[in-house]
């Protein structure tokens, strides 16, 4: 392909492409190659331009036998790493045989494969912490504790809140995937959310008076309703209380605030605002951008201690997501953490 031919083809291409002569210089280069690899001047030895041995070792064998193959670069775009397939294939030029690189973003590919692995290494950390400690008390009460009725009332305890933990993290986990899988389905069945929340509210103050905790309701007059799922939005409730009650501190007021529909700026349409308060040791904020993630924790120990799973505030947020709504956590370390709900209105 005469180079006056190449070169227009290539530059009306969007992804980026590179062509490389049978001098080893690069003789063509799209604005996207550019972008990418900004060192990819035409006229330039490929070596100097591209830099990563595995691409570089692709391109030799190319030029040298014919073949083509594939490989990978490793680039970035702006704060984020980003995986790119490359295609190496022989062309025909004037002055002899050629290499053209195409470019295939596989960085979602990637980021995917990724979760998963991390989503995998996760549950099986969270499992194995609780299944470890019923086999050892399992065999603790084959053997030296068979005849102990003191030690086995104890090490069934253990053993009914450890199990306990294992079957909340397993309902949160089908919880989570129910909520993703329906995430793009806006939910349209009007829900008393007013009525809800003092249903959620008269459920957890058994739970909330265990810890000399208070509930403390601000409600508008009239009734709220909103579009929604009800047993959805009962959950983001009951997380979001249950979170204040666990982690506000013992003795210490935890207020539930509900407004009227009004117009909402950050929605750009009428939409009510529930707000969680506590009044606990609160959150620092390099934590609160990953609090929304799958098993993140900012304290693992007591997490764990007071039953969490890691996995709460996901599910909220998942659920407001498809409710087309927004959350909003503010937190200063001493004097509590604030978790807002936006709702649209209609």
């Amino acid at each position: 392909m005469p180079l006056t031919i190449a070169a227009p083809l290539i530059a009306a291409l969007p992804m980026p492409v590179i062509l490389i002569g049978q001098s080893e210089r690069i003789e063509a280069a799209n604005a996207a190659a550019l972008r990418l690899v900004p060192t990819c001047e035409v006229g330039r030895h490929y070596i100097t331009a591209l830099r990563q041995p595995a691409l570089l070792d692709t391109v030799e064998t190319c030029l040298a036998s014919g073949a083509t193959s594939g490989s990978r670069y490793l680039g970035r775009d702006g704060a984020r790493d980003t995986t790119w397939r490359v295609s190496v294939a022989p062309v025909a030029l004037p002055q002899g045989p050629g290499a053209l690189l195409t470019f295939e973003d596989v960085t979602a590919v990637e980021e995917a494969g990724q979760m998963r692995r991390d989503f995998v290494a996760n549950v099986s950390h969270e499992l194995r912490t609780p299944l470890t400690s019923l086999l050892g008390f399992v065999e603790t009460l084959r053997g030296p504790a068979r005849d102990d009725p003191a030690a086995r009332d104890r090490f069934l305890s253990i053993m009914e809140r450890e199990a306990g933990r294992m079957a909340q993290l397993v309902r949160d986990l089908l919880s989570l995937g129910r909520v993703e899988e329906e995430e793009r389905r806006r939910p349209t069945d009007p829900v008393a959310l007013k009525a809800l929340v003092e249903s959620v509210v008269q459920t957890l103050e058994p739970l909330a008076a265990a810890t000399g905790n208070s509930l403390r309701l601000d409600l508008p007059p009239d009734a709220v309703i909103v579009p929604g799922d009800a047993d959805q939005l009962r959950q983001v409730l009951v997380n979001l209380i249950e979170n204040a009650i666990k982690y506000g501190g013992a003795g210490k007021p935890v207020e539930i605030m509900l407004t009227a529909p009004g117009q909402e700026p950050a929605l750009r349409c009428a939409a009510v605002r529930l707000v969680v308060a506590d009044h606990g040791d609160g959150i620092d904020e390099h934590h609160i951008p990953r609090l929304t993630e799958r098993f993140y924790r900012v304290d693992n120990h007591r997490s764990r201690e007071v039953g969490g799973t890691g996995l709460g505030l996901a599910i909220v947020k998942h659920i407001i997501n498809r409710h087309r709504g927004r959350l909003r956590i503010e937190s200063t370390p001493g004097q509590g953490s604030r978790f807002t709900v936006i709702l649209p209105a209609g």
